[in-house]
């Protein structure tokens, strides 16, 4: 299955993708959330496609929202692509680098990414990201995989001098408005075939900066289930954002570039659909 939200921010609606159109599931699921993972709601929403129910069809100019509703925690995995630790001159990790999104950060796939106030570096990160099933804490890496829902593309922005320059966490940097795009729809397991043998890409004004594929990382889905779950519970629909390979605009020789007002960005991942963001100067409500 491909499953998408759509409907205004904050108003957004389940629905999933099928035949190459967009359908209206919310009569028997109220969104993908921690309650709906939890309970079963994957095996419960393929049951109910297989009986024939029949859906609302939704009209494919309505905007996506991210693929999940809010989940507990964005945990994001930190120099996972041994070429990116080489373009940012940092030392290959011995142990998966984690940090945290702010949940508010979420939004839907081509929603406009908002430079934040006083930001002059922000950056983009094309990323495989992926979405847990139901709850795990010391889960064996041999059986971390029946703990995955799913799989979606997402975008870490990242605002480089805030993550940087300003001391303390890479959060700082890292969980700004509309600075974790995610989506357009989250492929269940049986929809990819390889996850670790998939072409990713980023480009910026139509240039190509990242270029590469899934099977460059260093730490793979198993064990950052088994390894995460050793330091905190893993809750259903929770989203685990497996790093950037290199072409981030901080790697860029011989002068960086970021982004500014009017950027547009667009990305993908074979099998996970792509996105577009435009990006637009932080205004003051």
């Amino acid at each position: 299955m491909k499953l998408i939200r759509f409907g205004e921010p904050g108003k957004e609606k389940p629905g999933i993708l099928k035949d190459e159109k967009r359908w209206d599931v919310s009569a028997i699921v109220s969104d993908y959330n921690e309650a709906f993972f939890e309970n079963d709601g994957l095996i419960k929403l393929q049951e109910a496609i297989d009986k024939g129910t029949v859906f609302p069809e939704v009209d494919a100019t309505v905007r996506l929202g991210s693929a999940v509703a809010r989940p507990s925690k964005i945990i994001c995995i930190g120099l996972n692509y041994v070429d990116h630790c080489v373009e940012t001159n940092a030392p290959i990790p011995v142990e998966p680098i984690i940090f945290f999104k702010s949940t508010t950060a979420l939004c839907g796939p081509d929603d406009n990414v908002i430079i934040p106030k006083n930001s002059v570096k922000t950056d983009w990160e094309v990323e495989l990201a992926f979405v847990m099933s139901k709850k795990a804490s010391y889960v064996e890496e041999a059986n971390a995989m029946d703990y995955v829902a799913g799989y979606c593309l997402h975008n870490d922005y990242s605002e480089r001098a805030f993550q940087i320059e300003r001391g303390g966490q890479w959060a700082k940097g890292k969980g700004c408005d509309t600075f974790a795009p995610l989506g357009p729809f989250l492929a269940t397991k049986d929809e990819i075939a390889d996850i670790d043998n998939l072409p990713m890409w980023l480009t910026v004004n139509g240039k190509k900066y990242q270029n590469s594929n899934t099977l460059n990382l260093v730490f793979k889905i198993p064990f950052l289930v088994h390894y995460l779950s050793q330091f905190m519970t893993l809750l259903p629909g929770d989203v685990i954002s497996t790093g950037t390979p290199p072409g981030v605009g901080l790697g860029i020789k011989p002068e960086p570039v970021y982004l500014k007002a009017g950027d547009i960005v667009e990305l993908g991942i074979e099998g996970l659909g792509t996105s577009k963001q435009h990006a637009v100067a932080y205004v003051a409500n």
